[in-house]
């Protein structure tokens, strides 16, 4: 078996950036805060969910599995703060992704549990007990009204995956969309682990339609603000103009030629060389800037992602032979 690494083995890596840095969490490992009136998130510094306190009861957003029992814990606080019901009455899952679902067994009893249509799909496909499916499903959008509370649910295509819901509290100034952008971080390996990257690359623009100043993104420790969308914008537009010149600039034959007989071994030269080419200069621009932008892995897969769907769904993944 083999033991993790110490702390001392660690690379050197930037601090993180003063802006990026998210709220302290209490004794039990989380934190509860007003997002604005009866809205409120919770995060464990990784990841966060939210919920709406309602003269019916509460509906919960997400249920993160690392937050887990916590989530009890900051809804029991806040409703015997304000002398409100616990009783959580609905659950909406923004996609079906275990990391954001799996405490959702947690709550049990007269919970309606909502989500999109896709959704429901993938949940009876997974077969997973402690992601309940959802009671009730939409295809497009879906208003939800409970204890005189409004939330609009939309699907406006797939993004990091096929069924990520924008989930916008009108009333709450507030707009909640998960795993497309991080507040004041990179995204992790290949843009979040997204599955389509054309519809990642353009869901910002979406979310920055709706009117809002509180964004919930579903990870790390803090809210986002436009600002923040704006940035993740355009390092993801840095990456995309790197790539296309990256593309247009390495001549791929001096890999095919070394590699021989092997084809494989002439992709991976040529395609590393891209990638490597594109990512540098935003790894540098962006150290300091965004945390973790100097964590090059996490640069680099997001360049690779990007960089093979300009060829494959762009296109022309290059010219055509006479």
């Amino acid at each position: 078996m083999t033991s993790p690494a110490s702390a001392g083995d660690l690379p050197d890596y930037a601090p993180v950036p003063q802006s990026s840095l998210g709220v302290a969490l209490n004794d039990q490992g989380y934190y509860v805060g007003r997002v604005e009136r009866n809205l409120y998130w919770v995060t464990d510094g990784v990841y966060q969910s939210a919920f709406l306190t309602t003269t019916d009861g509460v509906v919960l957003f997400d249920a993160p599995p690392s937050i887990g029992g916590n989530l009890r814990r900051a809804v029991d606080e806040i409703a015997a703060a304000n002398g409100v019901s616990n009783t959580v009455t609905h659950l909406v899952y923004s996609h079906h992704h275990a990391d954001h679902g799996s405490a959702a067994s947690l709550f049990d009893g007269d919970v309606t549990r909502i989500g999109h249509e896709e959704t429901r799909r993938l949940l009876i496909r997974d077969g997973d007990p402690s992601r309940p499916l959802p009671d009730v499903t939409f295809a497009d959008t879906y208003t939800l009204q409970t204890g005189g509370e409004r939330v609009e649910l939309a699907f406006h295509g797939s993004n990091h995956s096929p069924d990520n819901i924008y989930i916008h509290f009108p009333d709450h100034d507030t707009l909640m969309f998960i795993d497309v952008v991080n507040a004041g971080w990179v995204p992790i390996y290949n843009l979040n682990l997204s599955e389509d990257v054309q519809g990642y690359m353009q869901a910002p623009d979406i979310a920055l339609s709706y009117p809002w100043t509180h964004f919930i993104c579903g990870h790390l420790g803090r809210l986002a603000t436009r600002d923040d969308v704006a940035v993740h914008q355009q390092y993801i537009a840095d990456i995309e103009a790197s790539s296309r010149e990256a593309l247009a600039s390495v001549n791929p034959v001096p890999y095919y030629v070394q590699a021989g007989v092997n084809a494989w071994a002439g992709v991976k030269g040529h395609l590393d060389a891209v990638t490597e080419r594109a990512a540098a200069p935003v790894i540098a621009k962006y150290t300091g800037v965004l945390a973790a932008a100097d964590i090059e892995i996490f640069t680099t897969t997001t360049t690779f992602a990007i960089m093979q769907s300009l060829r494959l769904d762009k296109g022309p993944s290059g010219p055509v032979h006479p």
